[in-house]
């Protein structure tokens, strides 16, 4: 781990990332020695930084850093956390603070290759998301609502948990984006009330463009992603899984989510 650019493990306890979860993340996989679509992700989090008020690290500096990690550790997954740095007692932002970034590494979680090939059994969630539009689609540091949704279940064989906002929209995973099918065209749920808008679902957005399949951000329920043709989960971490099982519907079929996932696999960062 490297707290602002040196090896170690501490930080304040009057940092506000720990305080308040005033700060931002990335989390992307590191293979040979590459950290996959590295730019995608800096862009992500300037712009999510610049969304909380936030200075960025320099990008220079931060590709400096993470090519001294890659160094040790040429495979594995990277976590990039920038907060607003130390601050006195209570909410309002310091004037002039200076942030704090740290970086750590670890490794590849062991999912089963059946998952990506022929899909996951996922759960509906209970907890809604709330809404609030100036957080929307931002991977702030404050994912409560992810952490509760995902202490639902301690089944194995469920590998997600599918959120829907308090309104019943569908919005997302616990920790992945998701699309759906219908009638060959791409549908991926609107988040510009809650969500996050991750690295892997602008790319699937950008291959749909390129091969012009249809794809559109839309509300939709429940009952329309049950009636779907296909369902798919993106992150940058898991890649692509295929949608199997939710409530009690199944899916036997992944054609267009498996031409996606091939595609995003041999993709050049």
């Amino acid at each position: 781990m490297l707290v602002n650019g040196k090896p170690g493990k501490l930080i304040s306890i009057r940092d506000r990332g720990l305080l308040y979860g005033d700060g931002v993340f990335r989390t992307l996989r590191t293979t040979l020695g590459k950290a996959q679509h590295w730019p995608l992700h800096y862009q992500k989090l300037q712009h999510d930084c610049v969304a909380l008020g936030i200075i960025c690290p320099d990008a220079a500096l931060l590709a400096s850093e993470l090519n001294d990690l890659l160094a040790l550790h040429p495979d594995g997954v990277v976590k990039l956390i920038v907060t607003r740095g130390e601050g006195t007692r209570g909410y309002a932002p310091p004037v002039c603070a200076k942030t704090t970034h740290l970086w750590d590494i670890g490794l590849l979680p062991d999912y089963p290759a059946d998952w990506a090939e022929h899909g996951i059994k996922a759960r509906l969630c209970q907890l809604r998301l709330s809404q609030q539009p100036r957080l929307a689609g931002i991977k702030h540091l404050n994912r409560l609502e992810n952490v509760l949704a995902a202490a639902e279940w301690n089944d194995t064989d469920i590998a997600e948990g599918i959120l829907l906002d308090d309104s019943g929209n569908v919005i997302e995973g616990t920790r992945s984006n998701l699309f759906m099918v219908r009638d060959g065209v791409l549908l991926t749920p609107d988040l510009s009330r809650c969500g996050v808008d991750g690295v892997q679902r602008g790319r699937v957005m950008q291959w749909a463009d390129s091969h012009n399949v249809p794809c559109r951000v839309e509300q939709f329920g429940l009952e329309e992603l049950l009636a779907a043709d296909e369902v798919f989960l993106v992150n940058s971490v898991i890649g692509l899984w295929p949608l199997r099982e939710l409530q009690g519907r199944n899916w036997g079929q992944h054609l267009l989510a498996m031409q996606v996932q091939k595609d995003l696999n041999h993709a050049p960062d």
